[in-house]
């Protein structure tokens, strides 16, 4: 498949005031008011439709991305683009940088059954997939039975129902997620997962989700913006090889993966956008492969420091 194609676009850092991305701020309005990012959301989507990205991701919980989403949609009419999104955080943070909180997490019945309606209402027919928001091994889904079903239920409708994993456990999540039936169906078609080169742990999970006809979508594969702005030594050499700065040769990294059929850019502007955009130009060899994989970290070291960023 055409390397843009295999790319999409994440709406995490556009469609709230606040995010832990690193690298964000000074693409951004100081002000960030409601319509700032609604215009620099449609800037970075008008930019990567132009260039073939026809894959978007948001969530409910990412401030007002799917509202952004959803007036683009109908201003452009764009046509053969997949749009995901997910539900189970609720944005909290009333559009201040400052929120003592900023999303609550739930995965419930109710909490589902409310925000897929709102997404619905946002998204209408565009909707192609609903995932599962940062599903673990401890969420109370994996003994609901009846949110199962709801959610089987959306997939008869023609909705693709995923999810997507954090945390230093995310294989043991995927693989357990993956043995769900409803009805003798498996319940999810999709998987959505941190991988990069600093935190790998997923990818035999992810391998195996992939070699079973699951749709596995890649994010978080700059690291929250540090293998952008501070990318370990054998990092920088790569990219100096293949003639590309960090963020690009990051990205490059994740398309390498066989396995991993979208890959996701949080780019904030058009101009970061574009230089995310030069990894479908780099072609990875066997030695810069080799130098990639001694920079990995131990997952519990990777989440914690993840865990640490601060919302700004």
């Amino acid at each position: 498949m055409d390397a843009m194609r295999r790319l999409g676009i994440g709406l995490a850092a556009l469609g709230r005031p606040a995010y832990i991305n690193i690298g964000r701020a000074e693409e951004l309005p100081l002000s960030r008011t409601v319509r700032e990012l609604r215009d620099a959301t449609w800037s970075v989507l008008d930019a990567a439709y132009a260039r073939g990205v026809r894959w978007v991701d948001t969530a409910r919980s990412y401030g007002r991305a799917e509202d952004f989403l959803g007036g683009w949609l109908i201003a452009r009419a764009p046509v053969q683009v997949t749009v995901s999104s997910k539900w189970g955080y609720t944005y909290v943070g009333d559009w201040k940088m400052d929120a003592d909180v900023h999303e609550v997490k739930e995965h419930s019945l109710d909490r589902f059954q409310a925000q897929y309606g709102e997404t619905r209402t946002v998204l209408g027919e565009h909707l192609s997939v609903y995932q599962v928001h940062s599903l673990t091994e401890e969420s109370p889904f994996f003994q609901d039975v009846p949110l199962q079903a709801a959610l089987a239920q959306i997939s008869s409708e023609g909705v693709r129902v995923g999810f997507s994993t954090s945390g230093p456990r995310q294989a043991e999540t995927i693989r357990r997620a993956m043995a769900l039936k409803v009805s003798g169906q498996r319940l999810f078609s999709t998987v959505q997962s941190t991988w990069n080169v600093l935190e790998t742990s997923a990818e035999p999970a992810l391998r195996e989700a992939h070699d079973a006809g699951l749709h596995v979508i890649l994010k978080e594969v700059l690291a929250n913006g540090k293998l952008a702005l501070r990318p370990p030594m054998d990092v920088r050499r790569v990219a100096f090889r293949n003639h590309v700065k960090p963020d690009a040769l990051a990205l490059a990294a994740a398309l390498s993966r066989p396995w991993a059929d979208t890959v996701l850019i949080g780019a904030v502007s058009p101009s970061q956008l574009e230089a995310n955009l030069k990894a479908t130009e780099v072609s990875l060899d066997d030695e810069d492969l080799t130098l990639l994989a001694g920079v990995k970290v131990a997952s519990e070291r990777y989440w914690a420091e993840r865990g640490a960023l601060p919302w700004t």
